[in-house]
């Protein structure tokens, strides 16, 4: 796990230039690579390739890039971790190809020289992202893996490219456009988050997952010629038609090896390894497996608790951990600290990033580095088996909903959005005795406020209702989900739209940014290609029924032996936000809501802010998640003058 970027340009320099703005590029992003920098430059070219190393595989100097095949013909700067690396060793061994070290970046350039870059890619199961020179065809090529897991932001103009890790590789760039992106000021607003292919610089795009790039001077000028080398669509069209009728008990035994095998390829490392476990049905599989796998040497599991988080999953995590028998630390989170840490959110994340759980994820990530140097994580398992609320209760709601006249549907809608939410959560509160443990909410007043909206909305707009942040932005502004494959329902619509874009755009996001501002390398099992092939291979029926969500990983969990586990409802990873917002952070986001960029932009009308923040403020509604996505907004802006 490393930082990469790479320069091309049809301007001459000097290798002794080329050197220094590749190597201002890499600095940049430091944090992604404590264990080593290296550069490499062609001047006949106008080609530069930069490097910071996060030490995981082969810590010798053999696992130095950027690195060159040994033909001489390719040099790459690669970010990620091949998870079947060894295998394809095997093959290109057989061909004739020969090894200085033991690291996964060698495999890639070796197949690269023996196999072509699009093939070797076909080949690969892991996370990454690259660039590679052919020096033959004086061509950079560009790559990102097929889910999105690592990041790659890119550049041009006619007489330059350039790519990076993060958008604060390019913003150290001279010729680097620094306009804003309306579209992707609207998709903060609108999701809480920027949809790729945007930035929130109009002159920088992210490369699409499952997509390359090539870039070569032709006619002295810059040209690129992007290609799909997988597609999520076609994967989850072609599974889709592949569905047939299983049981539960039949779901979970296919389930097991396949999850089992998944956590056993990602446990290589020669760096200390572990695993977060909240206590939750995902985090617990993902331990329990890799547990097993390890036969007598314990796991390092890492967990935090957070006391004034408002939810503790700490108790239930060691719980889990004393019985698995692995190595448990738990560190304790203190307010003051996630509170200093909020003037620099927009530092780490280099654009607006509304995701209020990014707090606790960078905190949970610089603790864990303390102890480990790569963590498993359980992102992924929300999206593919329906473990969202909107997941689990939507199927239910819409079959019912839509039998009803829609001025009925739309009047209850409005109804039950008229009642605050603080209301709601005092009957839930009062109530929730009644309600069996594993479908109480989390928050049951903004849940109800978004099924209203739902109710109110066509089947075209069911997710956006429920995943929105700011209404009434102009809707020809918000970037908006990729066109599903023919044939989904409902409930296996929202399921594409989360695993299409929220996944990709916010929660490994989130995840990458958290996870290497500390120098922590995050593996997520979940998103293994053979795993999520079969998930949408899989029917509804066993994935969720009833208004509970992620059936089959609840049954596995239950015969690892952990039932009670399965039995526990959701909880998030939000801080206390709503609070915050009318304690401690009152003054500083008062601050940044008087005279708005995004009101002076004409995005928001400044009633509408006002309202907003004065219903919050009030306890009338918990509008924390708008409020949080602006105030990110804002704080970047600030961060830029």
């Amino acid at each position: 796990m490393c930082g990469i970027g790479g320069q091309l340009t049809t301007n001459r320099m000097s290798d002794a230039r080329l050197t220094a703005e590749i190597g201002g590029m890499i600095d940049a992003f430091a944090h992604r690579g404590p264990d080593g920098r290296a550069t490499w430059t062609d001047e006949m070219a106008g080609v530069s390739l930069g490097h910071r190393r996060l030490a995981v595989i082969d810590l010798s100097p053999t696992g130095i890039q950027p690195m060159s095949s040994r033909s001489g013909r390719w040099v790459l700067t690669y970010n990620g971790e091949i998870y079947n690396h060894r295998d394809l060793r095997v093959e290109l061994e057989a061909g004739g190809a020969h090894f200085r070290g033991t690291c996964d970046a060698e495999t890639l350039v070796e197949g690269f020289d023996m196999w072509g870059v699009e093939a070797t890619l076909r080949r690969t199961n892991g996370m990454f992202g690259l660039g590679v020179w052919d020096r033959r065809d004086r061509c950079l090529t560009i790559a990102r893996d097929r889910i999105g897991e690592k990041p790659v932001y890119w550049t041009a103009d006619e007489r330059h490219f350039a790519f990076a890790s993060e958008l604060k590789g390019l913003t150290a760039l001279s010729w680097f456009d620094r306009t804003v992106d309306c579209s992707s000021v609207a998709s903060v607003l609108g999701w809480g988050f920027v949809a790729r292919p945007g930035t929130i610089y109009r002159g920088a795009q992210q490369l699409e997952p499952g997509q390359l790039l090539q870039v070569q001077v032709i006619g002295g000028r810059v040209h690129t010629v992007a290609r799909t080398w997988w597609s999520l669509r076609d994967t989850v069209a072609a599974n889709v038609a592949q569905q047939r009728p299983t049981t539960l008990h039949h779901a979970v035994s296919e389930l097991e090896p396949l999850l089992a095998s998944a956590v056993s390829r990602r446990m290589q490392s020669d760096v200390p390894l572990g695993a977060f476990l909240s206590g939750g049905i995902d985090s617990t599989l993902i331990a329990a497996l890799a547990q097993r796998s390890r036969s007598t040497t314990p796991l390092n599991t890492f967990t935090v608790q957070m006391p004034e988080f408002g939810t503790d999953e700490s108790v239930g995590a060691a719980n889990v951990a004393e019985r698995l028998g692995t190595h448990h630390t738990t560190v304790e989170l203190q307010r003051d600290e996630a509170l200093a840490i909020i003037p620099t959110l927009a530092t780490v994340w280099d654009e607006p990033f509304g995701d209020p759980s990014m707090i606790p994820s960078l905190l949970l990530c610089r603790a864990a580095r303390q102890h480990l140097t790569v963590c498993l994580g359980g992102d992924g398992g929300d999206e593919l088996f329906a473990g969202y609320n909107r997941h689990a209760l939507t199927g239910s709601i819409l079959t019912r909903t839509r039998r009803m006249p829609l001025r009925l549907r739309t009047g209850l809608g409005r109804g039950l959005r008229a009642v605050p939410p603080h209301r709601i959560d005092h009957l839930a509160t009062r109530f929730g005795a009644l309600v069996p443990q594993r479908r109480r909410l989390i928050n049951p007043g903004d849940k109800a406020h978004k099924l209203g909206a739902m109710l109110q909305a066509d089947d075209a707009h069911v997710w956006a209702s429920l995943a929105g942040v700011w209404s009434g932005i102009d809707g020809a502004r918000v970037p908006q989900p990729p066109p599903p494959p023919t044939g989904l329902n409902p409930v296996e619509h929202l399921l594409w739209a989360d695993t299409a874009m929220v996944l990709a755009d916010n929660m490994l996001v989130k995840v990458d940014r958290a996870s290497m501002a500390n120098g922590l390398e995050v593996r997520t099992p979940f998103l293994d290609l053979s795993l999520l092939e079969w998930a949408w291979r899989q029917p509804l029926s066993v994935k969720t029924a009833g208004g509970v969500g992620k059936l089959v990983l609840r049954n596995l969990v239950a015969e690892l032996g952990l039932g009670d586990v399965a039995a526990r409802p959701k909880v998030g990873f939000d801080p206390p936000l709503a609070a915050w917002l009318r304690g401690p952070l009152r003054s500083w986001a008062s601050d940044l809501l008087v005279a708005p960029r995004a009101v002076a932009d004409g995005y928001l009308r400044a009633h509408d802010v006002d309202q907003v923040w004065q219903e919050h403020l009030v306890g009338r509604r918990n509008n924390e998640y708008q409020l949080w996505a602006l105030l990110m907004l804002e704080s970047w802006f600030r961060s830029q003058s």
